[in-house]
């Protein structure tokens, strides 16, 4: 057994992690730079880097070392495990079908562009086609490996740990909630009236500036971020170079700040992460579920709060002017904690955005399954949102266009999304107790307190810990649903009070 061994692998996951970077970088720039004409290129060299990197994953000196190695804390054993962890998974798929995926996933994005633009989905659904059958592929080979099924080796990629047969009953019991608390939630929002319309126009310089002010606020250093524009807003770049997109309208500021607040939320995270683990598996975020639990727990939670937008409507109003009743926190959080009833997942209320999850949560299940084909996921997307929200998208681009994932290759991605926003209440509510000044500070735009707290708790443990156990080392017990009911009892059925 062999020290040594060690050494050389976490020599070789840094130079992993740099390509990983250099493909973050790529696929940011794909997103907000290239040219259309750039787009076959891309797609090569996305290709290339993912090929080099499975290369050097599964090169038998690794897998000596790996059989050898030793190590001499806690810490060097974590990383070593998910070494061991990732090895297997990179050595179930053959170069080939990593290098194919690669090229398909961007072609099939590329493409996807369009057919949004135009809701036609005839145009990309070869290019989706093609996707599937490699996720499909991949999906078995992992299964192999790993003796997950399919779906959640697929799954297992995004958040390690959580299978779907966890994560069914907590979607089945939640849909049981939906059915009880929408319509109550919809009653008492009818009984409190319209909200004023905020009054316009936003111009977009005005827009982008306070965007970014405010990711500063929050604690985003400009020397290690970028804002930019992007068809669909995300957090990418590295953590040293964190990129962060959204996109603007003129005539609702909402769409950009409330956007560029939750990427923001991404970007604490990925600064937070330990610099003394930077490039190796340990020192990179718990997962996805993890990561959105820290975006959701900055919008949703803090910046969504009554003493948060007590805070940000003088500022509004300063910066665009208008009726000052418009820029109330009361009306702003009647404006921007409307539940609603809407077809496009990304502006849904935190009420029902759980169900725009559940469907794409069944759909992609029955994809991999080989139950769904894509000719007929246009229908089946209908069926499900008519299913759970009670409404009919009128064309594709309200349906089953409006997201990038599986255009991209992501299946077994969307249960984070949920699964993020019930972590994200159970943190809240630990982060609370554990800070007596807290409604204090967000009412003056203050998030240093929690974002404190969430280095200490959540940021710092890096990969160290799984979904669950960073839950309980955060809150005290593993995912708890009941925390996220409760926060929305709290918020949208207790009569008029909406703390």
């Amino acid at each position: 057994m062999s020290q040594a061994a060690y050494d050389r692998l976490t020599q070789r996951t840094a130079r992993l992690g740099a390509l990983g970077e250099a493909a973050a970088i790529l696929h940011w720039d794909a997103s907000t730079m290239m040219p259309k004409g750039g787009g076959a290129a891309r797609a090569e060299q996305l290709a290339t880097l993912a090929g080099l990197a499975h290369e050097m994953m599964t090169a038998a000196d690794m897998a000596a070392d790996l059989h050898i190695a030793t190590t001499e804390t806690a810490w060097e054993a974590a990383n070593l495990e998910l070494m061991r962890r990732a090895h297997l998974r990179a050595t179930a798929l053959p170069t080939a079908l990593v290098e194919a995926t690669a090229r398909a996933n961007s072609a099939c994005e590329k493409v996807w562009r369009e057919a949004k633009a135009k809701s036609d989905f005839a145009l990309v659904r070869p290019f989706l086609e093609e996707v599937l059958l490699l996720q499909r592929e991949t999906a078995q080979a992992l299964s192999a490996a790993t003796g997950l099924t399919p779906y959640d080796a697929l799954m297992d990629g995004y958040q390690r740990g959580v299978t779907a047969a966890e994560v069914e009953p907590v979607f089945t019991a939640y849909e049981s909630f939906l059915r009880e608390a929408l319509p109550r939630a919809e009653e008492i929002q009818a009984r409190r009236g319209p909200p004023i319309p905020l009054p316009g126009p936003f111009p977009t310089g005005k827009q982008r500036r306070l965007c970014r002010n405010l990711s500063v606020r929050l604690g985003l250093e400009e020397e290690h971020s970028r804002l930019d524009e992007s068809l669909h807003p995300f957090c990418g770049g590295t953590p040293s170079d964190v990129r962060i997109t959204t996109f603007y309208s003129e005539t609702d500021p909402a769409k950009a700040l409330l956007g560029v607040l939750h990427e923001t939320g991404h970007a604490l995270y990925e600064r937070g992460l330990p610099l003394e683990y930077a490039r190796q598996p340990v020192g990179q975020s718990a997962g996805m579920a993890a990561h959105e639990s820290q975006s959701l727990i900055i919008e949703m939670q803090a910046c969504r709060s009554d003493a948060f937008l007590g805070f940000l409507g003088p500022l509004l109003e300063r910066n665009f002017g208008g009726d000052p009743a418009a820029y109330a926190p009361q009306n702003l959080s009647r404006l921007w904690r409307r539940v609603e009833r809407g077809f496009i997942r990304v502006d849904a209320d935190e009420l029902t955005y759980p169900a725009h999850v559940i469907v794409r949560f069944r759909l992609e299940q029955a994809m991999i399954a080989g139950e769904l084909a894509i000719a007929d996921l246009p229908g089946a997307w209908a069926e499900g949102m008519q299913y759970l929200l009670g409404i009919t998208p009128p064309d594709d681009a309200r349906g089953c266009l409006q997201d990038i994932h599986w255009y991209d290759g992501g299946f077994g991605y969307f249960p984070s999304y949920t699964l993020g926003a019930m972590a994200a209440a159970q943190m809240m509510k630990a982060a609370r107790a554990a800070i007596p000044n807290m409604e204090t500070a967000l009412g003056k735009g203050n998030l240093k307190p929690l974002v404190t707290w969430l280095r200490a708790n959540v940021h710092g443990y890096g990969a160290s810990l799984g979904f669950q156990d960073l839950l309980r080392a955060a809150t005290g017990k593993p995912l708890d649903p009941m925390d996220f009911q409760a926060h929305l009892r709290a918020r949208y059925l207790e009569g008029d009070a909406a703390p």
